[in-house]
């Protein structure tokens, strides 16, 4: 089995310092939005200013980011980040989603991408109480929501994933179609953590439910956050006792072994194989296991 570690994955690299004593502390937040070396990341649906080369966030100051309410990101470089929902991104200026630049960005902004979008997201699909359904407002600089009626304090969700790929006594990797998928996207395997479930039950629980395939070992690889929109990811290679696939045929619809001769064939034909993009981590476990970048994604 592989049991080094996935180093420097892509949306997992943040640098900023998240300063949680101060998120309930408005004397010090309130000096930090008046300072105009504070910086604020707007964001609209997923998407934020990038500079033109598409390789860094643009930030602008406090007073120019708008009424929206500013939450906390932390700190950084001797500066301080908020990110800012609003409606619209202002004109003129380039824009892209985390999918899109996430693997171009440096440490700093990568970090801080993905926390305001995991921010921005949650804060968008929770605006009532869970307990009560009355609506809740955002407090303690974006950290929770506070019900209107009862008073409760409602935090951000996340819910892990587990993502794997499977390696047979040959040294072989097993990579999965699923049905919802454009013809020869290929991908490792991947569910979520039912109740109650340790990730590594969850491992072996998924492959054998989509692919029929028993597993014996589970070794974690790394982990990273996926705001798509609040998962956590934590991967893993699992070694498998038998090879012969039986799909489920409802979320996968075709799975099969790859040699990394046969795996780099493949993605060097375009009409057979597409692989997973680079801020994923099932790109990383893949090329972990072929030792070696691979062309091509989708």
């Amino acid at each position: 089995m592989i049991e080094a570690r996935l180093q420097n994955l892509t949306l997992a690299r943040a640098e900023h310092d998240r300063v949680t004593a101060n998120r309930r502390d408005n004397a010090w937040l309130g000096e930090q939005l008046a300072n105009p070396d504070t910086r604020v990341l707007l964001i609209s649906e997923g998407r934020v200013p990038v500079t033109e080369d598409r390789s860094g966030l643009r930030f602008v100051a406090p007073d120019c980011a708008g009424p929206g309410e500013p939450f906390l990101l932390g700190e950084a470089d001797g500066q301080v980040f908020f990110t800012t929902m609003v409606d619209e991104l202002p004109e003129g200026m380039t824009s892209a989603g985390l999918r899109e630049i996430g693997a171009s960005l440096g440490r700093r902004d990568a970090g801080l991408m993905v926390h305001a979008a995991a921010l921005a997201n949650w804060h968008h699909t929770h605006p009532r109480c869970p307990q009560c359904g009355a609506p809740t407002e955002p407090v303690y600089s974006g950290e929770s929501r506070r019900c209107t009626v009862d008073d409760t304090l409602h935090f951000p969700r996340t819910d892990p994933a587990v993502i794997m790929l499977v390696i047979d006594d040959d040294d072989r990797c097993l990579l999965g179609h699923q049905a919802s998928w454009p013809r020869g996207r290929f991908s490792t395997l991947a569910g979520f953590v039912e109740p109650g479930e340790s990730p590594e039950q969850a491992v072996v629980r998924e492959v054998g439910e989509e692919v029929g395939i028993a597993i014996d070992d589970v070794t974690y690889a790394g982990s990273q956050p996926w705001p798509f929109p609040a998962s956590l990811m934590i991967g893993f290679f699992a070694h498998a006792t038998t090879t012969d696939i039986s799909v489920d045929g409802t979320e996968i619809a075709a799975a099969r072994w790859f040699s990394r001769d046969e795996l780099r064939r493949a993605v060097a034909d375009d009409e057979l194989i597409f692989l997973p993009g680079q801020i994923s981590i099932s790109r990383a476990l893949i090329e972990h296991w072929y030792g070696a970048e691979l062309p091509g994604s989708w």
